[in-house]
């Protein structure tokens, strides 16, 4: 038999190789070891440093920063907390959606502690430096923020924060008069009663947070309460219809209204009051309590 010739022929080289040759397609399964490039994927957020107060991103009127935006007036945000570096294995689309939601929380808070004036227009890109992330989430936020009435979209500038006169607060707080108070004065008919000392807890998160004079988290213990109550009315559609009337009652707080520790405390305390009354079954006594606490500091 003839010996094969076997001069010349060297080992094969790996696909992709320098000096392969012509590329070939992979075979099934033949990528699924190869490396990805370095910097593939999403990079991790930058925290901006501890010092960058959010309350100084106000605009000039053309969407750049104000003169003098370095980080002055406001309390510093902890913006770590918004771009800490998620796991590589958790998808992309849910980190985004994380990143979104802590930012919302964080213009929440600013709305409620009155740390984004009313009246005055911020941008996504300067409010997001302040935050350690891009303005897309930003934008994202500040038009939820929109849908819910606490700023208004302003073309080719930003976003301004909404101003709520005494008379806007007022119809609000007619219309959570319309939706809450005929399920209460319903819930305090029934018998058996319910079981309203197991609401007290949430009156008495809300207290202590108006102790402290910590607006957004009494404003949170505030809705809290209150959708607690609605729920044992049985209409999910009533209680999501309350809590955004609600939310919109509580920020931006309303020039000239009542404010401070001391507004917080006698709101929290008409809590107990309500509770108090639905236990006694006095039912002018239930809508009188709430309709003085729709026009109250907490909303």
């Amino acid at each position: 038999m003839a010996q094969r010739d076997t001069r010349g022929s060297a080992a094969p080289r790996p696909y992709g190789a320098r000096g392969a040759g012509p590329s070939r397609p992979p075979a099934a399964g033949e990528d699924a070891g190869r490396e990805r490039p370095v910097g593939d994927g999403p990079r991790p957020g930058r925290a901006r440093p501890a010092g960058s107060g959010i309350g100084s991103g106000r605009t000039t009127g053309d969407g750049g920063d104000a003169a003098g935006d370095g980080g002055a007036g406001g309390r510093a945000w902890p913006a770590a907390s918004v771009a800490a570096a998620e796991p590589p294995s958790v998808p992309a689309q849910v980190r985004r959606h994380s990143v979104r939601g802590q930012v919302l929380d964080a213009l929440r808070t600013a709305l409620a502690e009155g740390e984004l004036a009313p009246g005055e227009v911020y941008s996504a890109p300067t409010l997001g430096r302040r935050l350690g992330v891009s303005a897309t989430p930003v934008r994202e936020a500040m038009l939820r923020l929109a849908a819910e009435g606490s700023v208004e979209v302003v073309p080719n500038r930003g976003f301004r924060v909404a101003e709520r006169d005494p008379a806007a607060l007022a119809e609000l707080a007619e219309v959570r008069a319309l939706v809450e108070v005929p399920v209460l004065l319903r819930l305090a008919r029934l018998d058996p009663a319910p079981d309203w000392s197991a609401l007290r807890p949430l009156a008495e998160r809300c207290a202590a947070a108006a102790a402290r004079g910590e607006r957004a988290a009494y404003a949170a213990q505030d809705r809290a309460f209150h959708r607690a109550l609605l729920v044992l009315g049985g209409n999910r559609q009533l209680v999501l219809v309350a809590d955004d009337l609600h939310r919109r009652a509580q920020w931006p707080p309303a020039a000239g209204g009542a404010a401070g520790r001391a507004g917080l405390v006698a709101d929290a305390a008409e809590h107990t009051a309500l509770l108090d009354a639905l236990a006694a079954r006095d039912l002018p006594a239930v809508a009188a309590v709430l309709r003085d606490h729709f026009t109250g500091a907490g909303g």
